[in-house]
């Protein structure tokens, strides 16, 4: 299953009883702080869930996988998630 804005806002409509639009305003400064905390090339954190990290790859060798073309691949910025202990018990049945 997807989580998408919509059901995050519908979350916060019904649990925290909050009007719709300004649940949609909550998610939407929320996920912009986050792109705006990552695109600056600082890590975000979230206590409970979760660290997204901004890693910077070096330009390396690849190949288009259908011709089987060699190719150089850019320097670029990735993001990557790394689960909170609190989140890995969970997932794991544990509390």
């Amino acid at each position: 299953m997807s989580i998408t804005r919509d059901d995050l806002a519908d979350s916060l409509h019904r649990g925290m009883k909050l009007p719709k639009k300004q649940s949609k305003e909550l998610v939407d400064k929320a996920l912009e702080l986050i792109k705006s905390t990552l695109a600056s090339g600082e890590d975000a954190m979230i206590s409970g869930f979760g660290k997204f990290e901004v890693w910077d790859k070096a330009e390396g060798n690849g190949r288009n996988p259908q011709t089987g073309e060699a190719l150089t691949l850019r320097a670029r910025r990735i993001v990557t998630f790394k689960p909170s202990g609190v989140l890995k018990r969970k997932l794991n049945g544990q509390s």
